[in-house]
């Protein structure tokens, strides 16, 4: 179930990030396409997460 979740959640980002993208360049509002690369970011920093080493 934990990783339907997080592909649930990875195309959930990937598609608000082409939405962003979509908006900012038909309305020229260049926020919209800050907001598209932050989700977008957020897509792929969950689809490869940072694995930390445990130091011992």
């Amino acid at each position: 179930m934990k990783g339907i979740y997080r592909i649930v959640i990875a195309l959930v980002l990937l598609v608000a990030a082409i939405a962003s993208y979509s908006m900012g360049i038909q309305s020229g509002v260049f926020l919209f396409v800050i907001l598209g690369f932050v989700l977008e970011g957020l897509f792929w920093l969950g689809l490869f997460p940072i694995k930390r080493r445990k130091e011992t």
